[in-house]
């Protein structure tokens, strides 16, 4: 691949080489990416997708990093990054969002227009795409319970839109994790609410999230799925592992089920520490922790 050719034949997009994606990812870690590229719009971010297949060459599209561990021998091939997409527009109750969008900017979007159903959302650091394409969730509310549509890029290069029946939404997963597909943006069909009954709960899940989650440190979120008939961060306690270090990544002394990075912790760090993890809760417990954290990348030569 060459890399310059990129460059050359997209000039009006935001093109970096060699760039390390610790510096964009939440658990600062990460390897460098051959290409990473920044589309502003649907559009750019078609025309990048489109050069990538016409000229075969291998492509991932990331939201902005949260929920992600990305290997410390990066990533070949072109890395999209969604960020600089983050137009959010109201019609009557529905709220359109571009992938980029911070989900929870989007929740304040929805707060000044008093529009309810979304408060779940109000700590979640994920972005729009990121959140349907993981059908994320927290405090017993979740993306599909006001998801109306969203608009689908595949990789054949034609633009669709999916309704929550294509999408087919279940626990942390959408039909989106099953095919080379993109969100490039999702509407949300809201209910009208008074602005200070869902203020007050937003702020209680924001004071909620505070006190339980290690929001003082670097980290993806929560590492693993929830799984059923009990909670993770129990069954790691019960373990005996909470505050085991592991390079520089450590399982949280606040809530068992993050992994933080203490001390330049490398991708490779968590990884390990993950895998640990599991290994000791099934031997104790014969539960098996699946991942939430999506890991992706090489590994380091």
């Amino acid at each position: 691949m060459d890399r310059t050719k990129i460059i050359d034949a997209l000039p009006g997009i935001k093109v970096l080489l060699d760039k390390h994606l610790m510096e964009y990812t939440y658990t600062k870690t990460g390897g460098p990416a051959d290409v990473l590229a920044f589309p502003k719009n649907k559009n750019e971010a078609k025309q990048l997708i489109d050069y990538c297949r016409e000229n075969e060459i291998p492509w991932i599209v990331l939201g902005n990093a949260s929920n992600l561990i990305v290997k410390d021998g990066g990533i070949r091939g072109v890395v999209i990054m969604l960020s600089e997409m983050t137009t959010i527009k109201v019609e009557d109750k529905t709220i359109i969002a571009d992938a980029g969008a911070k989900l929870i900017d989007t929740t304040y979007v929805a707060l000044n227009h008093s529009l309810a159903g979304f408060e779940f959302a109000c700590g979640i650091p994920g972005s729009i795409g990121g959140a349907v394409f993981m059908n994320a969730g927290a405090y017993d509310g979740q993306l599909q319970d006001v998801f109306e549509s969203a608009d689908v890029l595949l990789a054949d290069g034609r633009l669709e839109t999916w309704g929550p029946e294509q999408m087919n939404f279940s626990y942390r997963h959408s039909a989106i994790q099953d095919q080379a597909a993109v969100v490039l943006s999702a509407r949300f069909k809201l209910v009208e609410g008074e602005y200070e009954i869902i203020q007050k709960r937003m702020t209680e899940l924001t004071e909620l999230r505070q006190l339980k989650q290690p929001l003082e440190y670097p980290s993806c979120g929560s590492v693993f799925k929830r799984p059923a008939g009990h909670f993770t961060g129990k069954l790691i306690q019960d373990a005996g592992l909470q505050g085991l270090k592991w390079g520089g990544a450590q399982i949280s002394m606040k809530h068992a089920g993050f992994i933080v990075n203490v001390d330049n912790a490398t991708a490779t760090d968590y990884i390990e520490l993950i895998a640990h993890i599991q290994q000791v809760v099934k031997e104790k417990f014969d539960v098996l922790l699946e991942t939430e954290v999506r890991i992706i990348g090489e590994e380091p030569k």
